[in-house]
């Protein structure tokens, strides 16, 4: 599917940089416009992420970092599996802001392009869900969260098919393959936002 295919359903698809994608998620938190657009379009890549991560992280206690949490549906679901250590992290604090309190741990309002302030490491593991799409968080944001994960955690994410091979993640995968950085668990074609016609690609990785 072309981007002005997919731009055509999804408006924010069609926006270039980081200031721009900012101003435009801070406008969809109001009024809950966002949560409700993701009712509307039968938005699935959340449940379908910890679905698949839940068969494989059987430490309910593990420290977990959400990777552009957004409204907050990826902690929403860790919770119904019993999960109660997840941090948030998002660029758009509006987004932010509309997160139930105290369903994760520890909020922070981040740029997932730049290097992330926490120690290496760190995290058992890391969930990135509908941050690798359209104009949003390049391929080299899983350098890092290798480098914050602990050996043997786990990654598990999704990517946006339209911009698999065009934003060179297939490469970028591969290559931490080749590198033995990490070990593919799960990947797999999901439905993502079916109601739309976008698929993901859903990832499970395990960190060497």
């Amino acid at each position: 599917m072309s981007l002005k295919d997919v731009g055509n359903k999804i408006p924010i698809y069609k926006l270039k940089t980081t200031e721009e994608v900012m101003k435009y998620y801070d406008e969809w938190g109001e009024k809950n416009k966002y949560n409700k657009d993701m009712i509307e379009w039968n938005y699935t890549g959340p449940k379908e992420t910890v679905n698949t991560f839940k068969k494989y992280a059987l430490n309910k206690d593990a420290i977990i970092f959400d990777a552009g949490c957004g409204t907050g549906l990826v902690g929403l679901e860790l919770k119904k599996f019993g999960y109660k250590n997840f941090h948030g992290a998002d660029l758009s604090q509006k987004l932010l802001d509309t997160i139930p309190e105290n369903l994760y741990q520890k909020l922070t309002k981040v740029d997932l392009n730049k290097p992330i302030s926490t120690e290496n490491n760190f995290y058992d593991a890391v969930m990135c869900v509908g941050t690798f799409t359209f104009g949003h968080v390049k391929p080299q944001a899983l350098d890092e969260f290798i480098r914050i994960t602990k050996p043997g955690g786990l990654i598990c994410f999704t990517i946006n098919e339209g911009i698999y091979v065009d934003y060179s993640f297939d490469k970028k995968i591969n290559f931490l393959k080749e590198e033995n950085k990490w070990k593919q668990l799960e990947f797999f074609k999901s439905d993502y936002i079916a109601s739309k016609d976008v698929n993901a690609w859903l990832g499970l990785f395990k960190v060497n």
